[in-house]
């Protein structure tokens, strides 16, 4: 079945997801949530080795589309939020490199949906706001993406004032990892995710489980879950290859 809000491609061994509703401002209606989520749940089951995630038009994300949650129950509103939260989480469980080629403003969700990718390249005119603290209802859910990205006091700043930050001060505190010219993000976009998804693609994808995973815990309990983690992957055919490779003093084969 053709899909309504996002459209996927492939380019070579990336799968690209572009929301495509311009005209709603790719506000992420339950649909939308949906629709990427079944995206990402086929891409996991590929060998593809990074996803970008991106969009039409002059804004990236509006976040929650609210004519779609005009008049939910609490029941309704709960079930549309956990969705959401799945997408989120579900970008982070992916095996592959998740990037967002942010352009525009990233607003509420769709701010979080940057925040919730691995790595996020943004233009030079983008803005990022989570602007509930300037209203009547607080960005609670986006807040759990924006601080696990940037620091508490900078996540608190955005969270109670509901002020857009320009591209600049998102890549100083942490929330993308490069502000290039707005004609050059997608280009960037790709030469990131090609240099973060070289090497084992296996090892890739435990790498960043381990790394949700362990920053989780207290310093010691992240010290002994990583330990376990890289003692066994010691053991893996790619991890042997790699360390054959360097003794011997060529290239690794994958």
């Amino acid at each position: 079945m053709a899909n309504e809000y996002i459209e996927c491609s492939d380019e070579n061994e990336f799968s690209v997801v572009t929301m495509s509703r311009p005209e709603r401002r790719n506000a992420l209606s339950e649909d939308h949530l949906r629709e990427l989520l079944d995206a990402l749940e086929d891409i996991s089951n590929t060998e593809q080795r990074g996803v970008i995630v991106a969009a039409k038009g002059p804004v990236f994300s509006a976040g929650h589309d609210f004519s779609d949650m005009d008049g939910r129950s609490l029941e309704e509103m709960t079930e549309l939020l956990v969705l959401c939260s799945q997408v989120m989480q579900r970008i982070q469980t992916l095996p592959q490199v998740v990037i967002a080629q942010s352009e525009g403003l990233a607003t509420a969700a769709g701010c979080q949906l940057v925040a919730s990718c691995d790595l996020a390249v943004a233009g030079a005119s983008s803005r990022f706001q989570v602007p509930g603290g300037a209203g009547g209802w607080f960005c609670t859910t986006p807040g759990v993406a924006l601080a696990r990205a940037v620091g508490r006091k900078h996540a608190l700043e955005m969270l109670l004032t509901g002020d857009p930050i320009d591209a600049a001060t998102a890549a100083a505190w942490g929330l993308v990892n490069r502000v290039v010219p707005d004609d050059r993000v997608g280009e960037e976009t790709r030469a990131l995710l090609g240099r973060a998804t070289r090497g084992s693609r296996s090892s890739k994808a435990t790498g960043k489980q381990a790394f949700y995973r362990q920053i989780e815990f207290d310093t010691p309990g992240a010290y002994a879950y990583a330990t376990r983690v890289m003692a066994n992957a010691s053991q893996t055919p790619d991890a042997q290859e790699g360390l054959r490779a360097f003794l011997d003093k060529r290239r690794p084969s994958f």
